[in-house]
């Protein structure tokens, strides 16, 4: 049709911004999220510059507890354009994407605003074509995420940069400026936030959740207010792939060897004071290894590795994520790797202890490949090494048969901490606290004898004392020393041990 014949309709929100009406467009709006410029992270200058000067797509790769939105929407206030920022994930459920997005363009181009987009990863897998409509936004575009950038997202080249994270002192800030109230000087928020990698909107909704919580018990805040303000932000997906564990023991609850005590409080100093060495005193090492923490704990079931790692996280104000890697190996090849993947993936978003156990189970010796399944079975081993150098968080491996891992992979753990069965003063300690202050006890009770003549781990002693307490309240009596040796004839059973006259002595008759 002849061009002065045709329709045209001009879309109500560019009549409304004609007329002076500059309400923004509710199509796009429940996809914006409220990214804004944060004093102190990274230095905007260059980028701010780069986009005064023509150039309109930038990609800022970060890591866990980055500063890339931020860095971003200061980079466009200093170019002196306003801030749009677009949730993708959000954008990736929409049920019509491509509408939206045209809408979020003309928005930005009305108001002469950028646009901050992110996550990437939200799209980068299975929604490459939003990308490419993205990229190709005639207006400052900055995209953020932590995949590695893909040619095929654009037609155009963009600025690649890396985004940092929030400094030490920065993060403390922030937490401070978002509470909004005195804290209680005693408190060093910096240091209670030191074991999370938050970004500055997570430290913001970190304060925000402390606030909450501090009121509702009362009004004080304490450092566990903190702790669960920062794990509040933490991502669900993990939850699906590993079982979250919020800890509830302490120090004073292990019973351990006094080097292996020492081992694990220096592994909580590593987890705690990581960004110190690794960030400000540049000891990070090379080879594309994160800011992570590894560690192997290694000893026979019930030494107390997975209750070590509990405390640890405690210490650290973390939860606890169990994996048992038993349950990731998969027949097929490439599947074991496409679950390991996962679940690294899903971690990265949590601020947790992870806690891999039956490590032996795919981190077994490397051998010499005679067929295709010894091919694939060092493959997943291989993977695994490489998976946890880039890791940035806390991960620790258990295994009952540390003679069986690789030689190449203990090496590059931070630590290896053995956990010995305990010997008779420690099993003493163990037989007390197991049976506990609330249990009702013969004054009979021979627990030198039990500590003395049964070789057995804590988590074995535990059982003996449940067992124990359950044929007393079955007899609705106290424990007596028959429930106890009962008890602990049982537990030899599911060991496979004999019952045997030389350590049973004396009370071997009221097994008869």
């Amino acid at each position: 049709r002849p061009f002065l014949g045709r329709a045209l309709r001009v879309p109500d929100r560019v009549t409304a911004h004609l007329l002076g009406d500059d309400t923004p467009d509710p199509r796009p709006a429940e996809l914006l999220a409220p990214w804004h410029p944060v004093p102190g992270v990274g230095d905007p200058a260059p980028l701010a510059r780069t986009l005064a000067a023509g150039v309109h797509l930038a990609y800022l790769r970060e890591e866990q507890g980055g500063a890339g939105t931020a860095l971003a929407a200061s980079a466009l206030t200093l170019a002196g354009r306003g801030v749009l920022g677009l949730d993708l994930a959000k954008l990736a459920e929409d049920p019509t994407p491509v509408e939206a997005v045209r809408a979020l363009v003309r928005e930005a181009r009305l108001t002469g605003a950028g646009l901050v987009c992110a996550p990437l990863d939200a799209l980068a897998r299975d929604r490459p074509e939003l990308l490419r409509l993205l990229t190709g936004a005639p207006l400052p575009t900055i995209l953020v995420g932590r995949v590695p950038w893909d040619a095929a997202w654009s037609a155009r080249p963009p600025l690649l940069l890396h985004a940092p994270r929030v400094e030490p002192a920065v993060r403390a800030a922030l937490w401070h400026e978002a509470y909004d109230a005195p804290v209680p000087p005693p408190l060093d928020i910096g240091t209670l936030l030191a074991p999370f990698l938050l970004t500055p909107d997570q430290v913001e909704g970190a304060a925000r959740s402390a606030a909450q919580t501090a009121r509702l018990d009362g009004g004080a805040l304490r450092p566990h207010h903190v702790s669960q303000g920062a794990r509040a932000q933490n991502a669900a997906g993990l939850d699906r792939l590993a079982r979250r564990i919020e800890p509830a023991v302490t120090w004073d609850d292990l019973v351990l060897p006094a080097d292996t005590h020492a081992q694990l409080r220096e592994l909580t100093a590593r987890a705690r004071f990581r960004d110190q060495v690794l960030g400000a005193w540049g000891m990070r090492p090379g080879g594309g290894r994160g800011r992570g923490v590894s560690a192997l704990f290694a000893g026979d079931s019930g030494t107390g590795k997975t209750m070590s790692a509990e405390v640890i996280a405690a210490d650290l104000g973390l939860d606890l994520y169990t994996v048992d890697l038993a349950t990731v190996i998969d027949k097929y090849v490439g599947e074991t790797e496409k679950n390991l993947e996962r679940i690294f993936s899903e971690a990265a978003g949590v601020n947790g202890v992870l806690l891999f156990d039956e490590a032996d189970a795919i981190f077994g010796k490397r051998s010499e490949v005679k067929d295709a399944h010894d091919r694939y079975a060092n493959v997943e081993s291989a993977y695994l090494l490489q998976r946890m150098e880039s890791f940035d968080g806390l991960a620790i491996l258990a295994t009952n048969l540390r003679a069986n891992l690789d030689d190449a992979f203990t090496r590059r753990l931070d630590l290896v901490v053995d956990f010995p069965i305990p010997d008779a003063r420690e099993r003493h300690v163990l037989w007390e606290r197991c049976l506990g202050p609330l249990l009702p006890r013969a004054d009979a009770l021979d627990l030198d004898f039990c500590a003395e003549s049964f070789e057995l781990a804590g988590g074995n002693i535990r059982s003996v004392a449940v067992t124990a307490a359950y044929l007393a309240a079955e007899s609705g009596e106290p424990v007596t020393m028959t429930n106890l040796i009962h008890a602990i004839q049982r537990e030899y059973q599911k060991l496979g041990r004999l019952t045997l006259a030389s350590e049973f002595g004396p009370y071997l008759k009221l097994l008869a």
